[in-house]
């Protein structure tokens, strides 16, 4: 896991123009969880800074955080300048203040679990929210998925994150929810369904697969050769299922 977190800066570009934006339902979803004005808000692993425009473009001072230099230089390009941006990796960053939101944007997966909800919790203020997003993209008829998964077998058997506490695929809690309800930090556990099913040209649906770590972990050329592959099976255009799993919870 660790080296496939590693993986995304090499790629940033392609990320910024390829991956989806967030919408403002899932915003308006997260703040009136929060119950109370959410001045200041810390995101973990902002990457391009896709949720950080989201969560800034409502007047929240969003400090961004992420290991990669390659991806904070594409999110200084992208967010406004009143976004703090800060390069470190969640297990380093400092527990000197606290937010009203804490949140992750498919990014939590990629921290380490040891400690993960401790340190959580001492970044955020009494009664103060955390919310977790994210969600792969599939595409939504089973017979030109099972098309591409044929195709790019010779080169990569499968390209989605599994689940880091084992949670199978179909279960009613899905993680991170599985373990905030563990912990003993939080309260108010809530999974919350975002339905997307976005129309992609294949080409923008290939260029988002170049920007997934089990792809970008592959040699260049064997790399080429599978997006290609998967580019023949396509029509020009795919529907994708996209909906986003947003996990919400409070601090004790």
């Amino acid at each position: 896991m660790t080296s496939r977190a590693r993986t995304f800066g090499s790629a940033a570009s392609a990320y910024e123009r390829f991956r989806l934006g967030y919408p403002d339902e899932l915003v308006d979803l997260v703040l009136e969880y929060a119950g109370r004005p959410v001045r200041s808000a810390l995101e973990i692993g902002a990457g391009t800074g896709k949720a950080t425009r989201a969560f800034a473009a409502r007047g929240i001072e969003v400090t961004a955080t992420d290991p990669d230099a390659a991806m904070l230089a594409e999110l200084r390009r992208q967010v406004p300048a009143s976004v703090t941006v800060v390069r470190g990796a969640f297990e380093d960053l400092p527990l000197t203040r606290t937010y009203d939101l804490v949140f992750a944007a498919a990014a939590l997966h990629w921290t380490a679990p040891s400690g993960r909800w401790e340190r959580v919790a001492a970044l955020l203020g009494p009664d103060a929210a955390f919310a977790s997003f994210g969600a792969p993209l599939r595409l939504a008829d089973p017979g030109l998925a099972e098309a591409v998964r044929a195709a790019r077998a010779p080169f990569l058997d499968d390209d989605e994150v599994p689940s880091p506490d084992g949670t199978p695929e179909g279960a009613a809690m899905r993680w991170p929810g599985t373990e905030l309800i563990r912990s003993d930090a939080f309260t108010d556990v809530r999974q919350v369904v975002v339905t997307r099913r976005p129309t992609l040209s294949a080409s923008d649906y290939v260029g988002h697969l170049s920007t997934i770590s089990a792809y970008l972990e592959l040699p260049a050329s064997v790399r080429e050769l599978a997006l290609a592959a998967v580019r023949a099976v396509l029509p020009d255009r795919v529907t994708l299922d996209a909906d986003l799993t947003l996990h919400l919870a409070r601090r004790r």
